[in-house]
């Protein structure tokens, strides 16, 4: 029978299936869950909070908090043991908090069964027909968010592609712009573009074949997966060539942290093919940036390390302090003759 709950529901439902960002899927979701709770359980409704999984062993998650109060960052070492539980288990399960207060725990998978995150709802569930609904939710969720991830990676190496790439730095850009217009009052973080390729890659391929040479760019993603914070997205630009976006603290931190992933790289053994070294350049993102600007700055960057040696990494800021580039054209500029 058709209800104003079935509505409410449907409605949400065309909202949640109109995302094509896994991150704003995920917010959407949150959202969505905690609207229900709050039609379906009256004032009850306390938080919808999504953990993903930092450090399994060290018990160290992320969350996306959708909560009517402000939540504390530390969380309580029994909801801890309890989210551990539900990652390892993949099962559904609950955190008491009190007699007046309980928690309820949906593991979300991916296509492969894994616990990619929880979902954790903070309300006095009393209805079995809510509970149905949220897991019901949940799977169409699961069902969208695989074909999200389906579009947004590279097949071979996992790492996020080109065209999701294009939308990112387009989002970054936008952000930066409208914050930058606002005159927020927040604590200064660096952007930064770097564009990384692996030296001689085509001697790896004619001399060992593609199969091997396939074999050195999924160790290389896994490496760069290893390295880099999960906030910081690394793509896969195409053909040997990766781009990684980070935010950083200061403009010093950018140099160490690229540094020591190539010397990593560096000493890494590649099956069969034994060593190899890769090159990258770098620039600071600005508000009143295109993308085009900021991928070119790059690219000159890396096609100076290129030139210049190999194994090594070029910073473009740097480089045109020292003269040893000239500033690409800005945006808008026509060379005639």
């Amino acid at each position: 029978m058709y209800t104003p709950s079935t509505h409410l529901v449907l409605n949400k439902l065309i909202t949640l299936t109109n995302e094509r960002d896994a991150i704003a899927l995920e917010h959407s979701l949150a959202k969505t869950l905690f609207d229900l709770m709050v039609t379906f359980t009256a004032e009850s409704a306390r938080s919808v909070v999504i953990y993903h999984a930092v450090d399994i062993r060290k018990q160290l998650f992320s969350t996306v908090v959708i909560d009517k109060n402000a939540k504390e960052d530390s969380l309580p070492p029994l909801l801890k043991q309890t989210l551990t539980n539900c990652f390892k288990s993949g099962e559904y399960c609950t955190y008491e908090q009190g007699r007046e207060s309980s928690t309820r725990l949906y593991p979300v998978k991916n296509a492969k069964g894994n616990t990619i995150a929880i979902i954790a709802i903070e309300a006095q569930i009393s209805d079995p027909h809510v509970h149905e609904t949220i897991t019901l939710l949940l799977q169409i969720y699961q069902n969208i968010n695989g074909l999200i991830n389906d579009n947004e990676h590279d097949t071979l190496t996992g790492l996020l592609n080109r065209k999701t790439f294009e939308c990112k730095i387009n989002k970054v850009l936008a952000q930066m712009h409208n914050t930058n217009k606002r005159k927020v009052d927040e604590p200064n973080q660096v952007h930064f573009l770097v564009i990384f390729d692996i030296d001689h890659f085509k001697r790896v391929n004619d001399e060992f074949g593609h199969l091997i040479g396939d074999e050195v760019l999924l160790l290389f993603a896994q490496l760069m997966k290893q390295t880099f914070r999960s906030s910081d997205p690394i793509f896969r630009y195409g053909g040997e060539e990766f781009v990684g976006m980070f935010e950083c603290a200061s403009h010093s931190n950018m140099p160490l942290i690229l540094d020591r992933f190539r010397v990593k790289v560096s000493n890494f053994d590649f099956p069969q093919v034994g060593k190899v070294t890769i090159s990258a350049g770098y620039t600071e993102i600005n508000p009143d940036d295109v993308s085009s600007q900021v991928i070119d700055r790059a690219d000159l960057a890396l096609y100076f390390a290129k030139n210049n040696g190999r194994n090594r990494i070029g910073h473009y800021e740097q480089l045109i302090a020292e003269g040893a580039l000239q500033d690409s054209k800005k945006e808008g500029e026509v060379e005639l003759f």
